[in-house]
């Protein structure tokens, strides 16, 4: 039987988490792994999992110019990324009325310009390569949205419309990429790691304070099993055709599903007000212009 082929794996956000799940099954599985950290003890903790393969880097991934040093970092001194696993994040909760817009661009600049900062490094390496495998943690809450965390849903759609595109982009250059989008699993998300915007507006309590309470109750008892995320994730990574989007956990596909079917519900129903709006001579999106020749 083949040995599966050993890889060397960057990992954003190792300290905790399902970052720090995908890391363990990387490395159990004989991988080697870069992740960072932000605090010097956690990397020496994260080392210590597997000497002379577990190599942490300190890394804010909103400084657009130590994201580049560390991958460049990386790649001379580990060895060439063949995996990019952007899980570096935070869950923002809060009614959006409530939420201040500074917390709200804190929320884009860590989900979404982190992601796409690191992302960005690591695509020259790749595409000289001619191979490589992108991926980056979205959520559920990235493909349907729920009340109460609006901000993290929107920093969730946006890494979803990005990495789509970019893995449409780089698809010639032997790069897959993939989006994960998890349910509810077992890690600190909704308990310590969340930051939560402050209440003062009465109308919203009869909505918002029920979605707190049962988060909060949830919290050490959610369905989803870290370890076995991890296991996904090297299966897939493992796969010549891998999925440009990943649901994990049952809850997630059920929610996703609803919430895609509210959209298809949507797009039946307003289908004739949507075509009316077309000139009668215009080009379709997809298709060649009139009097040009396809290919």
């Amino acid at each position: 039987m083949t040995r599966p082929t050993r890889k060397t794996f960057l990992i954003t956000g190792v300290s905790s988490g399902l970052g720090r799940a995908f890391a363990q099954g990387a490395l159990e599985a004989g991988h080697t792994v870069a992740g960072t950290v932000r605090r010097p003890e956690d990397g020496a903790a994260f080392e210590a999992l597997a000497p002379g393969r577990a190599h942490a880097r300190l890394l804010d991934i909103t400084d657009d110019e130590a994201v580049a040093r560390t991958v460049r970092d990386v790649e001379e001194g580990v060895g060439p990324i063949d995996v990019l696993v952007a899980s570096a994040g935070y869950g923002l909760e809060g009614v959006f009325e409530e939420t201040p817009l500074a917390m709200l661009r804190a929320q884009f600049e860590v989900n979404v310009f982190g992601t796409a900062a690191t992302v960005q490094a690591v695509l020259p390496y790749m595409r000289a390569r001619r191979r490589g495998h992108v991926l980056a943690v979205s959520s559920m809450g990235g493909l349907a949205s729920f009340p109460g965390v609006s901000a993290y849903c929107g920093s969730k759609y946006a890494v979803e419309g990005l990495l789509e595109a970019v893995g449409k982009e780089v698809a010639g250059f032997g790069i897959h990429v993939t989006t994960i989008a998890p349910g509810s699993f077992r890690t600190a998300w909704a308990g310590r790691s969340m930051v939560r915007a402050p209440r003062f507006l009465p109308d919203y309590d009869a909505l918002f304070e029920p979605i707190r309470a049962a988060r909060s109750a949830a919290d050490g008892r959610q369905l989803g099993d870290p370890a076995k995320a991890a296991a996904a994730l090297l299966a897939v990574v493992d796969l010549p055709r891998p999925p440009a989007h990943l649901v994990l956990g049952s809850d997630g596909l059920r929610l996703v599903r609803a919430g895609r079917a509210a959209v298809d519900a949507d797009l039946a129903a307003w289908e004739e007000l949507s075509r009316s709006t077309d000139f009668p001579d215009g080009a379709q999106i997809g298709q060649a212009p009139a009097g040009v020749r396809a290919g």
